[in-house]
């Protein structure tokens, strides 16, 4: 990691083109600026019509053609040069599919985003309130520019399933409410135990209203002009699955391959659960342990304030015992807060640290409404997937390896089947290290690795239409018969199973893009053990500071 006596690489000329590109991104994409902590974007929104696709698309074929004839000066030159050829040629080939236009599902579109920038934005200053004031005005031309691109993308019959459709207008309704996110937000402003002054509460109040006024326009939109044109079936089939499926993961996978790879899978973690299960009480079966890990006192928390208070203590703990032994962990990065998001619509992620750190990387919890009881013994490992060694410890490496890599390496590139493959090498890694020993942490990482595994079966077999596995029913695979196959492997509430299967159903090759990036690092570690003098904290050591990239292009960078 940097020290006081690290040298600083010299800036080479494809180091240029990378930053000058993320240059180009903070100006077509201001909301990006704010999740960086950068200064000087904080009340403007990216132009979500056609013409902002249209420049963002031109901005990525003009930083291709300039990196073009480009000969890299060291090993991380060829790095980028691998890793910004593969995702920019890629962004490419997705917006030429037209699909970017009709971007909507329930969790990571621009129905969210536009919203979500919020939660990131400081309120600990009258100025900072009025950036948010200035944003939340700003709103109404967001969504604007999102209709008239799903308006676009219907008229190139490209229309988002109805089931997205329809629980995106119940999100934009809650959003919109009286009681929603926005009014929530004006109505508690305050600058600790102070109010905000007049001028600046009635314009936070402007804003709102503007913003609520935008989302009920977008769900009148949504129920009036697309949901009547949208097409019943979920799966979007083998084309559409395979370009999202390499963007996710970054590499070209054999789908039928990995398709019996995830059935196998599965059936290896059930069997692993029902010897844990053993441990737990002799005889017993996984639901049977499940039950007396559910009722034990001492595995359970109430409330959300206690809840964020272990989520808290854990997360120190681990980073404190696991900084300088297995990872290196510089100060900078020892603070990680735990939050409860400000929604209700179920998940726990993981948002990163500005630039300089001023906002330390943060674990959120969307709980559920009405859910107030949770349980030890089922989270533990998600702390470690969500903190460290995960995704804190990723995220954060890449930020703070300025003198190493660029901005566009820092913190512009991310691929999910990098970020949350490592997220789930990690919860082995912590089995490894001793951290779940207890045989009902153990059962909980084997539950979620479980989840993970059976999101690979749903997701492949839903959206190609596969063969249902003999064990789990027959004929091929439809959403119905995906429910059912998902609530006997996901042990988790009913409102958090709605929200799962609607995410997979919406954001096609997502979800396996966590256990096949987890089957991949595990791929490449295995091969490097096998050469003489591996040293697995050198090993993570160099991996993390690559950042993230496709794991074709890991692949190539770590094993030469």
């Amino acid at each position: 990691m940097t020290t006081a006596n690290t040298p600083v690489r010299p800036k080479s000329a494809i180091d240029a083109v990378a930053d000058a590109y993320t240059e180009k991104l903070i100006e077509l994409n201001p909301s990006f600026a704010t999740t960086l902590g950068l200064p000087g974007h904080e009340t403007e929104y990216q132009d979500y019509s056609p013409a902002g696709a249209a420049a963002h698309a031109e901005a990525t074929r003009l930083a291709l053609e300039a990196l073009a004839g480009l000969e890299p000066s060291d090993d991380v030159d060829a790095v980028t040069l691998d890793a910004m050829r593969e995702r920019l040629g890629l962004e490419l080939e997705i917006h030429q599919s037209g699909w970017d236009a009709a971007d909507l599902n329930n969790i990571a579109s621009p129905a969210q985003d536009i919203r979500a920038i919020f939660d990131l934005m400081p309120t600990d200053t009258v100025e900072h309130w009025e950036h948010i004031a200035g944003r939340a005005a700003n709103v109404p031309g967001a969504i604007e520019g999102y209709i008239a691109s799903l308006r676009a993308a219907k008229d190139d019959r490209k229309v988002a399933a109805a089931r997205q459709i329809r629980i995106v207008i119940e999100q934009t309704g809650r959003y919109a409410a009286e009681d929603g996110f926005f009014a929530k937000m004006a109505a508690d402003a305050s600058l600790g135990d102070a109010p905000l002054p007049a001028e600046v509460q009635d314009k936070l109040d402007a804003g709102t209203s503007a913003a609520r006024s935008a989302y009920s326009a977008l769900g009148a939109f949504l129920r009036d002009e697309l949901l009547p044109v949208a097409p019943e079936k979920d799966a979007v089939g083998r084309e559409r699955y395979s370009l999202a499926s390499r963007s996710f993961i970054g590499a070209e996978v054999d789908l039928e391959e990995t398709y019996a790879w995830g059935v196998q899978e599965l059936e290896r973690l059930i069997s692993e659960q029902e010897k844990v299960a053993g441990q737990i009480k002799p005889g017993a079966s996984i639901e049977e342990a499940k039950s007396i890990l559910n009722n034990d006192p001492a595995r359970q928390i109430k409330g959300t304030d206690a809840l964020k208070a272990w989520m808290q203590e854990l997360s120190d703990r681990a980073v404190s015992e696991l900084a300088d032994v297995h990872f290196d962990i510089p100060d900078v990065m020892k603070t990680l807060e735990c939050m409860i998001a400000p929604t209700d619509e179920g998940g726990i992620y993981y948002t990163g640290p500005s630039d300089d750190f001023s906002r330390p990387g943060r674990m959120w919890w969307s709980v559920p409404a009405g859910e107030d009881t949770f349980t030890t013994w089922s989270e533990t490992t998600t702390v470690f997937h969500e903190g460290v060694p995960g995704h804190h410890l990723q995220v954060a490496t890449a930020t703070y390896r300025r003198e190493l890599l660029n901005n566009w390496r820092r913190n512009v590139c991310w691929v999910s089947g990098h970020g949350e493959g490592w997220a789930l090498y990690a919860e082995q890694l912590m089995l490894e290290l001793g951290y779940l020993k207890d045989p009902g942490d153990h059962m909980g990482m084997l539950d979620g690795q479980r989840m993970r595994a059976a999101r690979v079966v749903f997701d492949i077999g839903v959206h190609l239409e596969l063969p249902v596995p003999e064990r789990w029913g027959t004929g091929t695979w439809t959403p119905e018969k995906g429910f059912d196959f998902l609530k006997a492997n996901l042990d988790i509430s009913e409102g958090q199973l709605q929200f799962e299967f609607t995410r997979y159903l919406g954001w096609p090759g997502q979800a396996p893009s966590y256990k096949v990036g987890q089957r991949l690092w595990e791929q490449i570690r295995a091969e490097l053990e096998s050469r003489e003098g591996f040293d697995l904290k050198s090993f993570h050591s160099k991996a993390l500071n690559i950042g993230s990239v496709g794991l074709d292009v890991l692949r190539r960078a770590l094993l030469g």
